[in-house]
């Protein structure tokens, strides 16, 4: 709270200690959805907010704020990448459909590569309310202030996203064993991911 304050009282120096404190997840948030530009992203992001610090009134928490930044980033780049005469709903378009192949991730396991690419092929809403979820261990209240949707509606979208992300993994899975033991231990695989889903020269 100390460093927040400051920050919007002009201290640059606990800004720019604010940020550092959040620059792992920023880049874990657009890792997964794009196939370029994740630095120019989260620059975006980082700017937008010194930008708009003024805006901040602290009714939600610095981060959800920072990472409602981040979503608006992101509908707007994706936006922009969308071809041409494509639908582009958010909640019906996924990143696989936007032509879109991050290659930046590395996972350890099969369960969790599948579980990769099956998040790339549900619409992105329901992708990043799950990696949220998981990655970030938001709560249906943190999730609800970086959408701006009620709790309620968090809580039926990532019972949504899971269903989804099931169905997914059974059309990209050619190999049963593999595919029980994702489904089996889906929320183990999805949070493991969270260390290595960063782009390669942003890993600690």
């Amino acid at each position: 709270m100390e460093l927040l304050e400051a920050w919007r009282g002009g201290d640059r120096e606990s800004g720019s200690e604010l940020f550092e404190r959040h620059f792992d997840s920023i880049c874990r948030f657009f890792a997964n959805k794009t196939d370029r530009d994740v630095d120019d992203m989260v620059q975006r992001t980082f700017t937008a907010c010194v930008e708009g610090k003024e805006r901040f009134r602290g009714q939600s928490s610095f981060r959800t704020y920072l990472f409602g930044v981040a979503h608006n980033v992101l509908r707007s780049s994706l936006r922009k990448r969308r071809r041409d005469n494509d639908r582009f709903d958010l909640g019906v378009t996924s990143i696989h459909d936007l032509g879109l192949s991050p290659t930046v991730l590395v996972a350890k396991r099969k369960e969790q590569t599948l579980t990769l690419q099956a998040l790339r092929r549900i619409p992105v809403e329901h992708q990043v309310v799950l990696e949220l979820y998981y990655w970030e261990e938001m709560t249906a209240k943190d999730l609800g202030e970086v959408l701006e949707i009620p709790e309620g509606t968090v809580r039926g979208r990532i019972r949504r996203a899971k269903q989804l992300l099931e169905e997914q993994l059974k059309i990209l899975s050619d190999d049963d064993r593999i595919l029980k033991s994702t489904i089996s231990g889906l929320e183990t695989w999805a949070r493991e991911l969270r260390a290595q889903v960063l782009p390669d020269d942003k890993s600690t």
